[in-house]
C-alpha cells in the first residue's frame, strides 16, 4: 500500500510558555491515537513546539484504511419476511444498510432464533478524508483550562490562530480548522522572516523553518541549543551557569531563535541573600545566574534573546537596565524588613485571613504550635524549639520581601530569624516547614523542622476537610494532595514511628468547626495517596487492601506489613493459605453465632482439628511476640507452617456441625486462625 508523509501545523499568537510542552505532547498523542483508531498504518510520528506554533509530522502514512471486514447481524427471520415469504421493511432496511440486496443476505441460528446476517468487505476510506476529523478531535481534547475567542470568530483556542498547514505529501488537504482555512505555507520568525514560507514536502518542515524562517521548531533540539549556548558563554567568562531545568524549559518555550547574551549587575547586590538574587534573575527576568568556581554567585547573568541583533551590546544594556531596579527594590526590602524583628510581626497575622471558617493565619499558627510540640515529643525533638519555630514560621508573610517575592516565604523568615539571633535550628525550621514543596523536593532535616512541617500540613488537611472542601478530580486549591504526600514522605523517609490516627485526631479537634467525619476522611485520603505510591512501586491493590483492612494508620507499620506480605506471597504456601483465609472469612461471616469464647480441646472428635489446635497452641506465643515487635516477616514465616494442618482440617472436618457445641468450638478454632493471620494482614483479600 502506498504511503506519504503528513504535516499538520497550527500557527498562533504566542502560546503560554509553561503549558507548551504539555500541549505538544497531548496534540501528538491525540493525532497518534486518532490515526491508530482509524486503522491507518504509519511509520513514525514526530512533534514540534515553538512559541507561535504546534506541529506534528507523520511519516509513511498509508493513503487509505485497509479493507474493512463487515459482520453484521440483522433482524430475526420471523420479522424479516411476511407470511408469503416476501421481505418486510426490516429486511430491506438491513440490506440497504449493508449495501447489498436481500437475496445476498445469509441466515444464522443463535440460540432458539434464526437471524439475517451479512458478511462481506468494503474498501477502506481514503486517509485524506479522515485527517481533518482526526486533527480536530485532537485539538478539542487538548488540556486547555480556559479557551478564548478572537475577532468575530466562534472558534475557541488557547490563543488566536493565524494559519493552519495540512499537507499530505504534495497535496494540501482542504479543511477549516478553528475557523481558519488550511494551506501549504508556514511562517517564519516574527521579525527575521515574517513572510510566508513554502514547504515542498512535509519532511522538509523543520529544515525550511531553520534555514529560511529563523525558527528552531523542535522543542528538545532548541532546549539543547540554549543549554549549550548558556553553558559556553558562562565558561567563556570563567563561571558556571545555574541551569534550573524549569527555567530552561520556560526559556525554550519563549524563544524561536535563541541567542545567549551575557549581562552584569552592580556587585553591591551580591550582599543580598542568594535566594533573593536567584529569584529576581530566574523567576522575574528569566535570566540564568552564574556562579564562580567556589559556587558563589557572581554579578554576571545570561539572558536568551529571541533575535539575532545587529548590535548585541544594545540588547545586553537593555537587559541590564531592566534588572537593575528589580535588584534595587530587593535591596530596599531587605534593609527595611531587618529594621523590625521577625517576632514583632506575629500579632499582625491575626489580621490576615487563612480561610473564612478557619480563622486567621494567627489562629492557624496557634494550632500549628500545639501540634508541633506534640510531634516533637514523639520524635525526640525539642519541644521548646518546635514551639518557637511554629510561632515564627508564618511571620515573614508580612515582610516586604515576601510581599514582592511570594516564592521566598520561609526562606526569608529563616534569614530574618538568624539576623535576630534566634536559635539556629529554629531559623532553619522556618525555612524547612514548607518542605517538600513538590514531587522530588528535599525534605526537612532538623527535628524541629520536621515537627513544624508535619503540624502545618496536618492542620491544613484537617481544617479544609472539616469545611467540606475536600479535593475533587483535578481541583485542589489548597494543595491537599501535596500536603498528604509531604506528610507520608517525611514519616517514611525519616523512619518516624508516628501514628496518623492520633495526630489527625488532634489536628481535627483543634479546628474551630465540628469534627463530623473529618478525621476518618483525612486518614482515608492520606492512605489513598499511600496506595498510589505502593502501586507505582509494584505492589498490588489486593496486597494494599489486605493491610488496609488491619486498620493500621502508622505509615512505618503499614510499610512493614506490606513488605512482609510481599515476601510471604513468594512462598509456596501463600495461595493455599489465602484460599483458607477466604473460606474462614466466609464461614464466620455467614455464621449466625460468634463461636465459643475459648477453644475447648475436650470437644474435639476429629484428629485434624486436634492437630490444628496443637499447632496453633505451639505457635501462638511466638507469633504473638513477633507481632508485638512488628516482626511481620517472622510472624508470617511461622504461620506458613500451619498449611498442612489447615488443609487437613478443611478436608476432614465440617465446621458447621449439627451439634451446637461442636459447631461453636470449631468456629472458635477457625476464628483463632484468622485472628493470628490478621495480625499482619487480611489474607482473605489476596488471590488464592
Amino acid at each position: 500500500m502506498s504511503a506519504r508523509d503528513f504535516l499538520f501545523e497550527l500557527g498562533t499568537e504566542e502560546l503560554p510558555p509553561r503549558a507548551l510542552p504539555e500541549l505538544e505532547r497531548a496534540l501528538a498523542e491525540g493525532i497518534r491515537s486518532g490515526i491508530s483508531a482509524a486503522g491507518v498504518a504509519f511509520s513514525d510520528l514526530h512533534s514540534f513546539a515553538a512559541p507561535r506554533r504546534l506541529a506534528v509530522l507523520v511519516t509513511g502514512l498509508a493513503e487509505s484504511q485497509p479493507e474493512q471486514q463487515l459482520r453484521r447481524k440483522g433482524p430475526p427471520v420471523s420479522a424479516a419476511f411476511d407470511k408469503d415469504g416476501l421481505p418486510t421493511r426490516a429486511a430491506t432496511a438491513f440490506a440497504e444498510g449493508c449495501g447489498v440486496s436481500v437475496p445476498a443476505l445469509t441466515r444464522v441460528r443463535e440460540g432458539k432464533g434464526e437471524f439475517l446476517f451479512h458478511e462481506g468487505s468494503r474498501p477502506g476510506a481514503a486517509t485524506a478524508t479522515l485527517l481533518p476529523g482526526i486533527v480536530q478531535a485532537a485539538l478539542d481534547a487538548l488540556p486547555i483550562p480556559k479557551r478564548m475567542r478572537w475577532g468575530t470568530s466562534e472558534a475557541e483556542f488557547v490563543r488566536p490562530v493565524h494559519w493552519v498547514v495540512m499537507r499530505f505529501g504534495a497535496e494540501v488537504i482542504p479543511a477549516r480548522i478553528l475557523d481558519t482555512d488550511t494551506g501549504g505555507e508556514t511562517r517564519g520568525h516574527r521579525f527575521h522572516a515574517p513572510q510566508a514560507l513554502a514547504i515542498g514536502a512535509p519532511a522538509d518542515y523543520s529544515t525550511v523553518l531553520r534555514e529560511q524562517g529563523f525558527v528552531l521548531a523542535d522543542f528538545a533540539h532548541r532546549r539543547e541549543v540554549i543549554r549549550q549556548q548558556v553553558t559556553a558563554l558562562a565558561t567563556q567568562h570563567g563561571g558556571t551557569a545555574v541551569l534550573d531545568p524549569a527555567l530552561l524549559d520556560e526559556v525554550t518555550a519563549l524563544v524561536e531563535w535563541p541567542v545567549a547574551i551575557e549581562g552584569h549587575f552592580e556587585p553591591r547586590f551580591l550582599a543580598l541573600p542568594r535566594e533573593v538574587l536567584v529569584s529576581t534573575l530566574q523567576e522575574h527576568q528569566r535570566y540564568f545566574a552564574v556562579e564562580d568556581a567556589a559556587g558563589a554567585l557572581t554579578h554576571r547573568f545570561i539572558t536568551v534573546s529571541n533575535i539575532q541583533s545587529r548590535d548585541p551590546v544594545v540588547v545586553r544594556e537593555g537587559n541590564e537596565r531592566v534588572v537593575r531596579p528589580r535588584l534595587s527594590d530587593a535591596a530596599f526590602f531587605w534593609d527595611q524588613d531587618r529594621r523590625q524583628p521577625l517576632a514583632e510581626r506575629r500579632n499582625g497575622l491575626d489580621a490576615v485571613a487563612f480561610q473564612a471558617r478557619l480563622g486567621s493565619i494567627g489562629d492557624k499558627v496557634r494550632r500549628i504550635e500545639a501540634l508541633a510540640v506534640r510531634i516533637a515529643g514523639l520524635i525526640e525533638g525539642d519541644a521548646g524549639r518546635a514551639a518557637r519555630a511554629a510561632v515564627l514560621c508564618k511571620c515573614d508573610l508580612l515582610s516586604a520581601m515576601v510581599g514582592e517575592f511570594p516564592e521566598l516565604q520561609g526562606t526569608m523568615g529563616a534569614y530574618y530569624a538568624a539576623a535576630d539571633g534566634e536559635d539556629a535550628e529554629v531559623a532553619t525550621a522556618i525555612r524547612e516547614h514548607y518542605l517538600p514543596r513538590g514531587a522530588g523536593d528535599a525534605l526537612p532535616v532538623t527535628r524541629t523542622g520536621i515537627a513544624v512541617s508535619l503540624a502545618d500540613k496536618l492542620d491544613t488537611l484537617a481544617g479544609i476537610f472539616a469545611t467540606g472542601q475536600k479535593p475533587s478530580g483535578t481541583r485542589d486549591p489548597f494543595g491537599l494532595r501535596r500536603a498528604a504526600i509531604g506528610v507520608l514522605r517525611i514519616v517514611l523517609e525519616h523512619r518516624l514511628p508516628l501514628d496518623l490516627a492520633g495526630l489527625v485526631n488532634a489536628a481535627v479537634a483543634a479546628q474551630p468547626l465540628p469534627a463530623g467525619t473529618a478525621e476518618a476522611e483525612v486518614i482515608a485520603y492520606v492512605l489513598e495517596r499511600l496506595r498510589a505510591n505502593y502501586l507505582e512501586a509494584g505492589f498490588t491493590t489486593e496486597m494494599f487492601d489486605a493491610v488496609l483492612a488491619t486498620g493500621s494508620t502508622a505509615p512505618l507499620d503499614f510499610d512493614a506489613r506490606l513488605r512482609a506480605l510481599a515476601q510471604f506471597q513468594q512462598r509456596p504456601e501463600a495461595a493455599s493459605l489465602a484460599a483458607a483465609n477466604k473460606r474462614i472469612a466466609n464461614i464466620l461471616r455467614k455464621s449466625a453465632e460468634a463461636g465459643a469464647a475459648e477453644v475447648d480441646a475436650s470437644l474435639f472428635t476429629e484428629a485434624a482439628e486436634l492437630a490444628l489446635h496443637g499447632a496453633l497452641s505451639a505457635l501462638s506465643a511466638e507469633v504473638t511476640a513477633a507481632l508485638w515487635s512488628r516482626d511481620y516477616d517472622g510472624a508470617l514465616s511461622r504461620l506458613a507452617g500451619l498449611r498442612p494442618q489447615i488443609d487437613a482440617f478443611f478436608e476432614g472436618v465440617m465446621v458447621n456441625d449439627p451439634d451446637p457445641a461442636l459447631r461453636s468450638n470449631r468456629l472458635a478454632l477457625v476464628a483463632r486462625v484468622r485472628e493470628l493471620f490478621n495480625g499482619v494482614a487480611d489474607l482473605s483479600r489476596l488471590p488464592g
